[in-house]
């Protein structure tokens, strides 16, 4: 039944996605624009890559085919019939080197060293309120670089961020688009953030031809395969 109805719903989502993106998406406004955090990756050149430690069960259309890619590059990749039709891409970011986001849960109600309870609904609801406030200071950034990259010809238009479980955490599924006034999606982004107290996951993916890893090469591949991502993002091992 999974895989039946994910099949139809992804199959809806290929000849929707243009028409939300146009008149749906609109509707909701970019943010203020703030200055982009900066953040330092987390270091583990010798660890592989890291969805081979993360991966928990992997769900996919038929004759599609998920696995960690080959080398030590952050990468999910996805296949079909020998094909790779598209990668997902994680970044893991220590909240050490992380002052924004250490701010944010300041902010919260979460000072820095705090032992925290993963299963408190108290601390989940914290830790969700800093998730959404660095997706809004991420599409804010977004919004501003769009706005000079694209003019008038393109609407950058941001997806309402939503709860999601990552593995065992509590995490913000989130997204955008560029619709091109005459018709048309020139960009669309998917990601998952979470935090586990100590580092802040970021898996992204995309139907965007300015990028090289982290992209669909087809809108429609982009489209089908969402809730498949959705549910491997809610079985990985973490934290």
């Amino acid at each position: 039944m999974l895989r039946l109805y994910h099949v139809l719903l992804g199959s809806i989502l290929v000849v929707s996605v243009p028409l939300v993106a146009k008149f749906v998406l609109p509707q909701f406004s970019p943010p203020q624009v703030v200055k982009s955090p900066t953040v330092v990756k987390l270091p583990n050149p010798k660890e592989g890559n890291i969805w081979q430690k993360i991966l928990g069960t992997t769900a996919a259309p038929t004759n599609w085919q998920v696995a960690a890619c080959e080398g030590n590059a952050p990468l999910l990749c996805i296949f079909s019939k020998g094909e790779r039709l598209g990668t997902v891409e994680i970044n893991v970011y220590p909240l050490a080197n992380n002052e924004d986001f250490q701010k944010k849960l300041v902010v919260a109600g979460i000072p820095s060293g705090s032992q925290v309870d993963y299963q408190s609904p108290k601390y989940q609801t914290q830790v969700l309120a800093a998730l959404k406030a660095w997706v809004t200071d991420h599409y804010a950034a977004f919004a501003k670089d769009r706005q000079h990259e694209y003019g008038k010809e393109i609407t950058f238009s941001t997806y309402p961020p939503q709860p999601v479980p990552i593995g065992k955490l509590q995490g913000i599924r989130y997204g955008f688009a560029g619709v091109k006034e005459k018709g048309g999606v020139q960009e669309q982004h998917i990601g998952y953030v979470a935090f586990d107290g100590t580092k802040l996951y970021v898996i992204t993916t995309a139907f965007d031809t300015g990028m090289q890893t982290g992209k669909f090469e087809k809108l429609e591949n982009l489209a089908i395969f969402q809730p498949y991502l959705d549910a491997i993002a809610a079985d990985l091992r973490l934290p």
